[in-house]
Parts: structure tokens; C-alpha cells; sequence
């Protein structure tokens, strides 16, 4: 069964921060630093990745898309543009691991690539950890190029 794919809502923010925290878990920074490191203060690597969807419904909430399936959010892909520099960036994607496997993630992300086109982004980027084989395969896939590799480094003070 196909997502229907349609703007974020406000009452989808607490799906979309479940499937960021589902979808994220072993694959974001926030994890490995808190596996290499204990938990942070008074929160956990959950809490502050969910915090990033926050983020992204403050900084654009109509560049955030959500996939659909029976009236149940699935997925969803966050966008922030900067216009000056005619760069659109894919903060956050996530398909919950029921919806896997089905297309859902490129529908996702081509939605978004679409924007970007309206919007006059001349270039598209998008990250993924080494410890996420899905994005490796998948954004290539889609047809986004290896540019660099970064090394993230943390202590605790």
C-alpha cells in the first residue's frame, strides 16, 4: 500500500517525534554520545533528538512532510532552505519500522526535492551516519553524491 504524503500538522508532532525516536535509534549523534559517554544531565539521547523536531517545526513547519497510511502517520522529512545561498538541507527523516520497505522514504524525499525545486534551491543535502546503512543505500539511490565525511568528537566536562 502507497502513503498519501501531505504538509505536517501540529497534532503530528508527537507521532513524528516517536518515529524520530524509533527511527534515529543507533543512527543519530546524540545516541553514540550517550553510549560512549553515560546519559547527559537529567536527559537522555531520546529527549534531545526529539528536541531536533522541535527545532524544525520552529524553523519552517511548512517545509515538514508527513506520509500517511489508513489515517496513521508512517514517515515524515523535515526541510529548512536558505534561500541566499539556494541550498535546501533534509534535517530529518524517519519511516517507522512497520512502513519500511516500501518506498516510503524515496516518496519522502522526492516530495522534498520538489519543494526545494519550487522554492528555487539550486542544490539539495542531505547527512547520514556510517552507522546507517539504510541512508548510505538510500540517498545515493535518490540520486545524492558523497561529498565529504565528518568525525564527530565529544567529552565530558
Amino acid at each position: 500500500m502507497t502513503a498519501a504524503i501531505r504538509p505536517f500538522q501540529p497534532d503530528d508532532l508527537e507521532a513524528i517525534k516517536a518515529i524520530t525516536i524509533e527511527g534515529f535509534t543507533g543512527v543519530s549523534v546524540d545516541h553514540a554520545i550517550e553510549k560512549a559517554l553515560g546519559t547527559v544531565g537529567d536527559r537522555d539521547w531520546k529527549w534531545r533528538k526529539a528536541r531536533h523536531v522541535d527545532e524544525d517545526v520552529t524553523a519552517d513547519a511548512a517545509g515538514i512532510f508527513v506520509a500517511e497510511q489508513d489515517g496513521e502517520v508512517v514517515g515524515y522529512i523535515s526541510t529548512r532552505m536558505d534561500a541566499e545561498a539556494a541550498k535546501g538541507r533534509i534535517p530529518n527523516l524517519a519511516v517507522t519500522a512497520n512502513a519500511r520497505g516500501q518506498g516510503i522514504g524515496r516518496a519522502l524525499i522526492e516530495h522534498a526535492l520538489a519543494h526545494f525545486r519550487t522554492k528555487g534551491m539550486e542544490i539539495a543535502v542531505i547527512e547520514t551516519m556510517e552507522s546507517n546503512p539504510i541512508g548510505q543505500t538510500l540517498y545515493p539511490s535518490c540520486g545524492f553524491q558523497e561529498i565529504a565525511r565528518q568525525i564527530h568528537f565529544a567529552q565530558r566536562l
